[in-house]
């Protein structure tokens, strides 16, 4: 089942746009009647049938709504350090979204090496991803934050900080969060949160945590964060 993203939908029709349209005519080689679904990115998936195949203005025929499709009773931010190769930074929020992320926010640390995203860039990435994943809700790309001001903020939910510092008393996810809490955990660089960082963190009501034995490159450790809880709240 082919999925399209449909920000604007109202009403009983959607028309595609230009590249969208020739993508769905002429490449996929649909045809009328054939069956596709819309995502808004309001928590809202909508199924129609393709009423018009015209290559640059193709219609789909709404059938059904569903409304809060797959909506979570908890919530995941991701507090991630931007990466020197951009493209691992953007395999993680790839691989987050399908998972599942309500939010992602780019954090300035210590040891960040390159501080920059490709924002447009990334935002095309989430609504990829959501479509692939059927995800009716989407995943917010907040703007980069330097790390103090970002523990400063009032944030609600468990608040987590994953670093490899091995003399700390780090716990497991599990051990932190329960089932339905919604949750805030920080990532760091390459090299790691300094150990001042860990400590700034937890004067502001941060627990440090581990996500196992192994030692984990940045966006690994960051969808092994996303799983664990997702895992947690099945």
């Amino acid at each position: 089942m082919q999925v399209f993203y449909a920000p604007e939908i109202s009403g009983e029709k959607y028309i595609l746009d230009r590249n969208e349209s020739k993508h769905v005519i002429r490449v996929l080689r649909m045809r009328e009647g054939t069956p596709v679904n819309l995502i808004d990115g309001r928590g809202n998936l909508y199924e129609g049938i393709i009423s018009d195949p015209d290559p640059a203005r193709c219609t789909i025929e709404i059938k059904a709504v569903i409304h809060d499709f797959e909506k979570r009773n908890y919530r995941i931010h991701i507090a991630i350090s931007p990466l020197k190769n951009p493209e691992r930074f953007e395999w993680f929020v790839e691989k987050a979204v399908e998972i599942g992320v309500d939010e992602i926010t780019p954090l300035i640390c210590k040891n960040t090496e390159k501080p920059g995203v490709k924002t447009d860039r990334i935002t095309n990435l989430i609504i990829s991803a959501m479509k692939q994943s059927l995800k009716a809700y989407p995943t917010n790309l907040n703007e980069t934050k330097d790390f103090k001001d970002f523990i400063s903020e009032a944030h609600t939910g468990r608040l987590m900080i994953a670093h490899c510092h091995g003399g700390s008393l780090r716990s497991k996810i599990s051990e932190v969060c329960s089932k339905g809490d919604d949750v805030v955990i920080m990532i760091g660089p390459e090299g790691d949160f300094s150990e001042e960082e860990v400590n700034e963190a937890m004067s502001k009501n941060f627990t440090q945590i581990h996500l196992g034995t192994s030692r984990l490159r940045t966006e690994t450790a960051g969808v092994a964060a996303c799983h664990s809880i997702y895992f947690i709240n099945q």
